[in-house]
């Protein structure tokens, strides 16, 4: 008689066997006839040009993430928009204290350009343009005062 873990360790064994077998299957059914065309990664049918390790503009990353944030908020908002009118007015006033602070987020966003796809370029300014180029002036001079004798 096997015990509850027996019985965990023989499903895991046959998924291992169920998915190594699928591919072994896969392996040695399938035609191999690799060609330069098939070996090029995949640019959504354009021909890649350059080289593949640059820089990736982080502003992809960035939409994606204020639109799954977004989104999350409201799959949220439409079970409280549905049924809000029978939970009552604490449920109404904390749905709108949500909504408040969503749009704040999409005002901070907006103020902050993460909502523009093309961003001007920073103007920051350079050493040299900060640096005088005028003749330097001489440091205004203390008078000089001379010692009072002392009388003894």
């Amino acid at each position: 008689m096997l015990t509850e873990f027996g019985n965990v360790f023989i499903f895991f064994l046959l998924g291992v066997v169920f998915v190594a077998g699928g591919l072994l299957v896969a392996k040695l059914l399938r035609p191999h006839n690799p060609t330069p065309e098939k070996q090029l990664p995949y640019e959504c049918g354009e021909d890649p040009i350059g080289a593949p390790w640059i820089k990736f503009n982080v502003r992809f990353y960035v939409v994606a993430l204020i639109f799954i944030l977004f989104d999350v908020e409201l799959v949220v908002m439409f079970p409280w928009a549905v049924a809000y009118q029978g939970l009552g007015w604490a449920a109404y006033i904390a749905g709108a204290i949500f909504i408040v602070v969503l749009f704040l987020a999409d005002f901070y966003l907006w103020g902050k350009g993460d909502l523009e796809w093309v961003r001007p370029q920073p103007n920051v300014p350079k050493l040299s343009d900060l640096i005088d180029r005028a003749p330097l002036r001489p440091a205004p001079q203390k008078p000089k005062t001379e010692p009072v004798p002392v009388e003894e």
